[in-house]
């Protein structure tokens, strides 16, 4: 299963910025003050809830589009495409801008 292999990398990326740990045993995801702010789909791919102009950006800069979970678009969520995942400096900017707008969603 894709999810597998990239699930050791999406908790290193989570614990290294993030005290709190990855949740959910069939479909790891984290959350702060009731949101949910990032997940790791069926595929394997790492999903992050961002600002819309830093959505905007980082969906254009990653060629991505909409992420689409059980048939319904995650509104505000960024696909972090394969090839970035590789690249350490990407995943610090980009989950830098997702904890920043993951700490300005209201509590739930």
């Amino acid at each position: 299963m894709a999810e597998q292999k990239n699930l050791p990398l999406y908790r290193d990326l989570v614990e290294r910025f993030f005290d709190d740990k990855v949740k959910g045993k069939a479909n790891p995801y984290t959350s702060m003050n009731g949101n949910m702010f990032s997940f790791l789909d069926k595929a394997g791919v790492i999903c992050l809830r961002m600002s819309k102009e830093d959505r905007i950006a980082y969906s254009g800069e990653f060629g991505t589009g909409d992420v689409i979970q059980y048939g319904s678009v995650m509104r505000g969520y960024v696909a972090i495409p394969e090839d970035r995942l590789l690249d350490p400096d990407t995943l610090v900017d980009v989950f830098n801008a997702c904890l920043k707008n993951a700490k300005a969603l209201p509590k739930k």
